[in-house]
């Protein structure tokens, strides 16, 4: 498995740690394997009750490693990669937490919206560019931000696309509580160990239930985005983006 992302488990919490600090965690090719592999056997796994996902260095994830992307081209193949994660991430049977801090960019902040419970570091600075990059949202935020936040707030965040912070994120409900920095991973562990201690069978059956009734639709919105979003990284718009992007990293 992937140093790219480091495992490990003590008393039923697994946590997965993102590893690229160098990239402030940017996802690529590698890690969406790894990172979908390691979910799915999480769910496998009788001594993992709760997952929690972190990241190394200043940042939790900065979204996707551009140059990688793009050099992956926009095939059909490649396009389900992400894709993937996303419907893993959106039918994870066992709870799953994240402790957020520093940068949280794209798919870095789309991944909390299929969390159970997000504590966020008060240096937390989240953004959704996709219309920035001449791209579209992506891992079910079109369905599920504006639940969350209405759709005045959530044309916001994902169309004009500005950088919020942990207390706004708090305020719509994709962060559960906003905490020091120094402190939010040791405040998620907490809430983490908390959840491995209940009854197991009454705490699975419990998320199922909330997220049930919309799973199918969930599944299908995650399915259309990435073929949207594929088609939009096609274009010449988007193209010229993400190529003066790359240009001035």
């Amino acid at each position: 498995m992937s140093e790219l992302i480091i495992r490990q488990c003590v008393d039923g919490v697994l946590e997965l740690t993102l590893n690229r600090p160098q990239k402030k965690n940017a996802l690529n090719r590698e890690m969406y394997l790894s990172l979908t592999e390691l979910l799915q056997q999480a769910d496998r796994d009788d001594a993992v009750k709760v997952v929690l996902l972190n990241g190394a260095g200043d940042s939790f994830c900065s979204g996707n490693d551009i140059a990688d992307f793009v050099s992956g081209g926009s095939s059909a193949e490649a396009a389900r990669v992400p894709l993937r994660l996303l419907q893993t991430l959106a039918g994870l049977e066992k709870p799953l937490l994240a402790a957020v801090h520093g940068h949280a960019v794209g798919i870095g902040t789309t991944l909390l919206l299929h969390c159970d419970l997000v504590y966020g570091a008060d240096n937390t600075r989240l953004q959704l560019p996709f219309a920035r990059l001449g791209l579209v949202p992506e891992g079910g935020s079109s369905l599920l931000l504006p639940q969350l936040a209405g759709h005045r707030k959530a044309f916001e965040l994902l169309v004009l696309g500005e950088t919020f912070d942990a207390d706004c994120g708090c305020s719509i409900g994709l962060i559960n509580e906003v905490v020091g920095a120094e402190q939010v991973l040791a405040r998620a562990r907490d809430r983490a160990c908390v959840l491995a201690a209940l009854p197991q069978q009454a705490l699975r059956k419990s998320k199922q239930m909330l997220r049930a009734h919309q799973q199918d639709l969930l599944q299908q919105v995650l399915v259309e985005e990435i073929d949207a979003f594929r088609e939009r990284l096609q274009s010449a718009e988007a193209q010229s983006v993400l190529l003066a992007f790359m240009q001035r990293g």
